[in-house]
């Protein structure tokens, strides 16, 4: 199983971040290339080799994340998706050790664009071919390669890695006008006879433990975030006679401890029982992220007014970055979903003990 090749690689992510030049933010077309930049020269300086979710330091994995969304979201999307295709490929068997390669997984399946993954019948076992269209391909004019989902043609769903050099493949304008995440630049693409490797059988992406300790581990990076914006809000906290603002930080910091403590515990119980279905495991913990971000963004705002805002780029950016990545959340569904997976559970917990038990 990969390790990390750096001993500590949170600091050594917060070092390198700490060391890039402030970012200006007066060209739109400056913004668009910034994070796809800073993930490859992450990428080469060896940061992305974190361990494997389940192999005993899930923790470090997730803190890594939140240390890079803290300081940007967009490139915190953007090295989650290429660290996540790492591990995909991990569990396949399919490690992928050849330097310079900058992942994307692009897998959401909205009705309106669908891609077909088919077996050629003249080519060797692991070859496919993709037709169709992608949505939400976040990083497309940066990455290289990507693990791509579709549906075969007994119409059931699989994966295929995809070097994204050929082509067949035409990266769109289309599809992603957002202001926040802008720079992940997350639009369509379209497939034409493109050629790509099989990563395991049909159905292999969400029937395997990893597709949920991937899931949680995007809750490590809305904590990140948040995490961040509750230390600006405590940093800048000037008039600490105002009891309403102080209020506000008191919310905040009630959020936070509680989602960072469920955390650690689903860090915890992955690397104990890396196997385990971890399903209501992740929904917990991305809905309690969830509701963590929105409390600290609301705090935010209450207690700092619109000065951050209108005046300091990285705080206007954040607070309009966190509300697109949290819609990743499908929010009253998931709640909705936990719901019935507890009611067929009859209460009892993963480790056989009764919910919601001290």
């Amino acid at each position: 199983m990969t390790t990390s090749s750096i001993k500590d690689p949170v600091s050594a992510i917060r070092k390198f971040l700490a060391a890039l030049p402030v970012r200006s933010d007066s060209s739109e077309d400056g913004r668009q290339d910034s994070a796809g930049q800073v993930l490859c020269a992450m990428v080469d300086a060896g940061l992305d080799r974190l361990s494997l979710p389940g192999g005993g330091q899930t923790l470090q994995r997730w803190r890594a994340l939140a240390a890079v969304a803290a300081h940007d979201l967009s490139l915190a999307k953007l090295y989650e998706a290429h660290t996540d295709a790492l591990a995909i490929l991990a569990e396949a068997g399919m490690e992928s050790e050849q330097p310079l390669r900058v992942w994307g997984v692009w897998c959401a399946e909205p009705p309106q664009a669908r891609l077909d993954i088919h077996h050629p019948a003249a080519e060797g076992a692991g070859a496919v071919v993709l037709d169709g269209v992608k949505a939400w391909c976040s990083g497309a004019n940066t990455i290289t390669h990507a693990v791509v989902s579709g549906w075969n043609r007994d119409g059931r769903p699989c994966l295929a890695a995809v070097d994204l050099d050929q082509s067949g493949i035409t990266v769109t304008n289309e599809g992603w006008h957002a202001v926040g995440m802008a720079e992940t630049a997350s639009v369509d693409v379209l497939f034409d006879n493109v050629r790509g490797v099989a990563v395991g059988g049909a159905d292999f992406y969400t029937g395997r433990p990893g597709f949920w300790h991937g899931g949680a581990g995007i809750a490590a990076c809305w904590y990140g975030a948040a995490a961040q914006l509750a230390l600006y809000l405590r940093q800048h906290l000037t008039d600490q006679s105002n009891p309403h603002a102080l209020a506000q930080l008191g919310r905040a910091d009630v959020a936070l401890s509680a989602c960072a403590a469920s955390l650690r515990a689903a860090a915890q119980y992955i690397d104990t029982a890396p196997a385990s279905d971890a399903y209501r495991l992740a929904m917990r913990v991305r809905l309690m992220a969830e509701d963590a971000a929105n409390q600290v963004m609301h705090a935010f705002g209450r207690a700092l007014g619109a000065a951050p805002l209108c005046r300091d780029p990285w705080a206007a950016r954040m607070m309009a970055d966190l509300p697109v990545f949290l819609r990743q959340s499908h929010a009253d569904r998931d709640l909705e979903a936990l719901a019935h997976s507890l009611l067929q559970r009859d209460g009892e917990a993963e480790n056989g003990e009764e919910e919601w038990q001290l």
